[in-house]
């Protein structure tokens, strides 16, 4: 029989394994996108044990493979803003991580990673090696696999350090220049008794944020007021509802074009008069001044060329990207901060400066040159109605197809964002600048989970399909009820190598061939079975002429059943 001193003990102490899920509970995270293995026993226990005690837990979901598990911690982030926990099996399992990892280092989106390791011990100690996979799938050095894609990583090697080594980890995610970070979980410590008393508690270490220093903001005001041909690149978004007001008020009071060449988020109503087409070249041709806000590759220095004392304003979380070792542009004012609050810190200090006589005529000739830029994409887009129709034409159905309703567009090779008429921070998004394929689905999957009244669309290639593991993301779609449109923009080729074939070689053999080699995916599997094999609505569409009517039964159909939909939509080469 207990005695009470050893039942107080027992009280104070739980697994290690559901200590680390209680403490991530506390400081704010909702799930854990997991994929268990042979590790994962003590974690497995901990929920149990904290289920049994009424210990507040995230919601522990099963992610039948890591890329999943890492793109829908990706995308709740974008939604939220809140980081998420992803758990991943080992070396194998973290493997399948990196992919995710890389991506999300690239775009500043801080995710809690973490995986078992491989016990240490052959013997003598709970969670000692009991299958040969634990001596097959040990490394000398596991975090080799993400450690370039990482802000930090630790291992846990006692269980009271539970709490301290969660609250580090999420203080370094959170800190800009945000980011992912890494702990390793041997199976021994985590089957280990770990003290409760702290685990409730506060977060006791608070992220580090930059904050826009204001005389480098005053430097720019007075640099973009002054100009006689101002232009702003942008292209991770503004930040927050407030950036993107602020930005869109700049840009309008000053007659500022923006130009979101290869936008990651959007920063800029599409249909606003200061809206810019897609290339920098004549714009850069004649600015005197360029603002370049959160933009890895504003343009392509082999191909654009910058104007002779043009002055370069960059503005970001980490506007000259330090994890890049070779990105070379210009800055003669640097402004590191969240780009929301330098927006609107930036909008501040222009409001009270005096505009010159130019602004007016300005504003009339690029609001003029924008307006007719876009009507002639419009129509161009409109064209595309055949068979096979064009992604362009794609891109206008399904803007008119959402209008009037909260939705949000991923692209991933999929939907091009020109033609398409949009007016929310949160109504677009593309795949990262790393170029990690599989994004679209899972990150579609996240924003759901997070926003379950929001319509979520995932567009993206063939390819991109393919990559996106996507048996295990419509098996993820059905399980958590996440009733997202998913529409595959069908070359059947990697149409992006393609184009790179051509930028390079535009008289080359492979370009004057009718057959491209290695770009070929045909022939292309039955997408709708796929989809329809966990119960998804599913159609194929040839003709531009149907799909309005496609897209109408796909989004009544999530609507009435709150469960997926697909469209293979069959588009040119």
């Amino acid at each position: 029989m207990e005695s009470k001193g050893e039942r107080k003990t027992l009280d104070q102490t739980m697994t290690a394994g559901g200590a680390l899920l209680a403490r991530l509970k506390a400081i704010g995270v909702d799930y854990i996108f997991a994929n268990s293995g042979t590790d994962f026993p003590p974690i497995i226990e901990g929920l149990a044990e904290a289920e049994a005690r009424g210990i507040p837990l995230p919601e522990a979901i099963v992610i039948p493979h890591e890329s999943a598990a890492m793109g829908m911690a990706h995308g709740y982030y974008l939604a939220t803003k809140r980081p998420q926990a992803v758990m991943a099996h080992t070396n194998v399992g973290l493997a399948n991580c990196a992919i995710g990892a890389i991506n999300a280092a690239t775009e500043h989106v801080p995710v809690l990673l973490f995986s078992g390791k491989t016990p240490v011990s052959e013997k003598g100690h709970l969670g000692s090696r009991t299958v040969p996979i634990g001596w097959g799938q040990e490394m000398r050095d596991q975090t080799a696999l993400v450690r370039e894609a990482v802000k930090w990583d630790d291992e846990l090697r006692f269980p009271e350090h539970v709490p301290d080594m969660v609250d580090r980890a999420h203080a370094v995610a959170m800190s800009t220049p945000r980011g992912p970070v890494y702990m390793s979980l041997p199976r021994e410590v985590l089957c280990k008794p770990c003290p409760t008393e702290r685990l409730q508690d506060q977060c006791r270490m608070q992220p580090a944020l930059h904050a826009p220093d204001a005389t480098a903001v005053g430097e720019a005001a007075r640099l973009l007021s002054s100009a006689r041909r101002p232009v702003i690149f942008a292209q991770r978004g503004a930040g927050s509802e407030e950036g993107f007001a602020a930005l869109s008020a700049i840009a309008a009071d000053w007659a500022i074009p923006v130009c979101q060449y290869w936008a990651v988020q959007l920063a800029l109503p599409t249909d606003h008069a200061m809206a810019a087409q897609a290339d920098p070249a004549p714009l850069l041709a004649e600015a005197d001044v360029v603002l370049l806000v959160d933009a890895l590759a504003p343009w392509s220095p082999d191909i654009h060329r910058l104007k002779e004392g043009c002055k370069v304003i960059q503005l970001g979380q980490d506007p000259l990207f330090q994890r890049f070792p070779v990105r070379y542009f210009r800055s003669d004012v640097t402004i590191a901060c969240d780009v929301a609050d330098g927006l609107v810190a930036l909008r501040e200090a222009m409001s009270g400066l005096s505009k010159g006589a130019d602004v007016p005529a300005r504003a009339r000739s690029v609001s003029k040159g924008n307006t007719e830029a876009r009507a002639v994409m419009l129509k161009r887009g409109e064209a595309g109605c055949g068979e096979p129709m064009t992604k362009e034409w794609v891109s206008h159905a399904l803007s008119e197809m959402i209008a009037g309703r909260p939705a949000t567009v991923l692209s991933e090779l999929g939907c091009p964002l020109a033609p398409m008429k949009l007016c929310d921070h949160r109504a677009w998004y593309q795949e990262p600048h790393s170029g990690g394929l599989g994004w679209a689905f899972p990150a579609a999957l996240g924003m759901q989970l997070a926003d379950r009244d929001r319509l979520i669309v995932a567009t993206m290639g063939d390819g991109s399909y393919i990559f996106s593991n996507p048996v295990a993301c419509h098996q993820i779609a059905e399980a958590l009820a996440l009733p997202i449109l998913v529409i595959i923009v069908n070359n059947a080729e990697w149409g992006a190598v393609r184009q790179s074939v051509v930028g390079i070689y535009p008289d080359g053999y492979a370009a004057k061939s009718n057959r491209m080699p290695l770009t070929s995916l045909a022939p292309v599997p039955d997408f709708t079975r796929i989809a329809m094999a966990s119960r998804a609505h599913a159609e194929r569409v040839a003709r531009g002429a149907d799909l309005k009517a496609a897209l109408q039964r796909a989004i009544h159909h999530i609507d009435e059943t709150r469960s997926l939909a697909l469209l293979d939509v069959r588009v040119r080469t």
